[in-house]
């Protein structure tokens, strides 16, 4: 078990979110950067979608209350353990009593906290993620805070090996990831079904327009700043199904890309939609960066996530060879 020592708004236990119950109207939820969470339990031998601890608000501690392996991926941060200094995307033990401090990171916006065996609350609808909107799933359906002891699973077998090692973190792994080129983080997107119905004026806004994320967004979305995305006439629609990553347009102009706690339905325009090899890039970027967008086609979508799975796939044999030694 671990012991929360302190914990800001907003941090939460998440896994890789819950599929299949959308037509409930109930959010996927899951981490914004799933890549960190998976990475994390690939260094520990954990299932691929065993629930973390989702920081987002700094600092953060917390006491482990037995002997531990966990790792820390995400966002670049420093943190120690009983004093000493801890690496970001490095698994190590902890011993009963140590104390884990995480600090604000110098870049990126999230850090996830891993733990052997995951951390074992119970699954609803099929995932452990928090839903905050509704109240369930995570640890008693809210954010963590002091003095909270979270319970973490068996690792069943797998704790013996070595944890005392790292890799590298995706954005420096991945051939082809979205780049960031002075300090605009460029996202990779498809035209998405109303883009039509903005005149070439717009769409030349969209492609063109520096964009800062507002200090207004959260999970649910990121509202975007730099620039207005208006129709030639007002357009009734009705409500539809919508994702994390799409783009849609509100009446004032200024987008929203729908993110993982994202409502399962709406009405506004869908100008694109973020393909899923750069979600978790955008998951890393914290209120008042700046994206810029590029097009790409459905084909090469497909592919970017080649070179994703391939790091996580390489990422898991090099653990468990290193653990063996």
């Amino acid at each position: 078990m671990i012991e929360i020592l302190t914990s800001h708004a907003f941090n939460t236990v998440q896994d890789h979110g819950r599929r299949g119950a959308r037509h409930l109207g109930v959010s996927m939820s899951g981490a914004m950067d799933p890549v960190a969470l998976e990475a994390g339990n690939a260094l520990l031998a954990n299932d691929r979608d065993a629930a973390g601890i989702e920081i987002q608000t700094f600092p953060f501690r917390l006491r482990f209350l037995s002997d531990t392996a966990f790792a820390l991926t995400g966002a670049d941060h420093e943190s120690t353990l009983a004093g000493s200094s801890v690496r970001p995307w490095w698994c190590t033990r902890a011993k009963a009593g140590d104390i884990l401090a995480i600090e604000t990171p110098r870049r990126g916006a999230r850090v996830y906290a891993t733990f052997g065996g995951g951390i074992d609350v119970p699954r609803v609808l099929g995932s452990r993620s928090t839903h905050l909107r509704a109240g369930f799933g995570g640890f008693d359906g809210r954010t963590l805070q002091a003095g909270d002891v979270v319970p973490i699973g068996s690792t069943q077998g797998k704790s013996d090996g070595r944890f005392d090692f790292g890799v590298a973190p995706p954005d420096v792994a991945i051939a082809g990831a979205a780049s960031a080129e002075d300090r605009v983080l460029r996202i990779r997107v498809m035209r998405a079904g109303e883009y039509d119905l903005f005149s070439e004026a717009m769409q030349t806004t969209f492609w063109s327009t520096t964009w800062k994320i507002s200090a207004r967004s959260d999970r649910g979305g990121y509202r975007l700043t730099g620039g207005n995305l208006t129709l030639d006439a007002p357009v009734e629609m009705r409500s539809h199904g919508v994702v994390a990553g799409v783009v849609q347009v509100p009446p004032a102009g200024e987008p929203i890309i729908q993110m993982s706690d994202a409502n399962t339905a709406g009405g506004y325009p869908k100008m694109a939609a973020v393909i899923e090899a750069d979600l978790w890039r955008l998951g890393q970027a914290p209120p008042g960066s700046f994206i810029a967008f590029s097009e790409v086609s459905y084909q090469a979508a497909v592919a970017a996530m080649a070179p994703v799975n391939d790091y996580l796939a390489k990422l898991r044999a090099t653990a468990d060879l290193y653990r063996a030694l």
